[in-house]
């Protein structure tokens, strides 16, 4: 059990997020959850798992943990269309890497899009998704263990030995509760984390040709702004490897 009892019921108190659906084993905790979004399910509705067998990541790839190893959750959130348009729905995703960093520790900051770093190795990872009326942000955290060249936070984490993934699970939560509906906020929050701005990258393209340059900011549609050989672009998809330091 990742929730207990004492934890579901302060979050149900302070937050939206009171229908919290604990899973052994899933293909996927952002395709469970767009499944119930497209049955209706209503904002706030949280899904985790111990383990995910087809877990999703960025640009087609998979999610790879080992059991219990990693905070597992799918977030569903449905937006007033009026305060959050189409073209800054980013910011859903951008409200969930801002809490999934406070959670983590002070030290913790974003690459854009939305991976989570402490130092320069990833501890993090966020996928999100749109149907029916909804956005359903997944993020997985390394917990007590990572891939190669990632890290994990009982590992590096504030000098913390055990991570308890449920009162992980409600830090990130109650800090998402602050976050939502104050989308300016976040856009302004986002980009003072944002470990991207100002670094010399390399964004991988999905058409298979590379960029370097150095980027520079965070465009309103939440596209990364890079000053290159050939001027200053915008990406909305890419791989980031950051070349250098600040």
């Amino acid at each position: 059990m990742i929730v207990d009892r004492p934890t579901s019921e302060l979050l149900a108190a302070s937050t939206r997020f009171a229908d919290i659906r604990e899973l052994a084993v899933v293909d996927s905790t952002n395709r469970y959850l767009l499944d119930l979004a497209r049955r209706g399910a209503p904002d706030g509705v949280v899904v985790v798992a111990d383990y995910q067998s087809a877990g999703r990541g960025r640009l087609g790839r998979t999610w790879e943990a080992s059991p219990g190893a990693a905070l597992l959750a799918s977030i569903l959130l449905r937006p007033d269309r009026d305060t959050l348009a189409p073209d800054r729905r980013w910011l859903a995703a951008a409200a969930v890497a801002l809490a999934g960093a406070e959670a983590c520790g002070p030290n913790v900051g974003i690459k854009w899009p939305n991976d989570l770093l402490l130092g320069d190795r990833k501890l993090a990872g966020i996928l999100a998704e749109a149907d029916a009326g909804a956005i359903v942000v997944g993020i997985g955290i390394n917990v007590a263990s990572a891939p190669p060249g990632a890290t994990w936070l009982e590992v590096a984490g504030e000098g913390r030995t055990h991570v308890d993934r449920g009162q992980l699970l409600a830090a990130l939560l109650t800090n998402l509760e602050r976050w939502c509906d104050h989308w300016d906020d976040v856009a302004s929050a986002y980009r003072a984390r944002c470990a991207t701005i100002g670094r010399q990258v390399r964004l991988e393209l999905p058409d298979g040709t590379s960029v370097v340059g150095q980027a520079t900011a965070v465009a309103p549609d939440g596209g990364l702004r890079v000053r290159a050989r050939n001027g200053e672009l915008a990406f909305h998809a890419a791989d980031v490897i950051h070349v250098t330091g600040p």
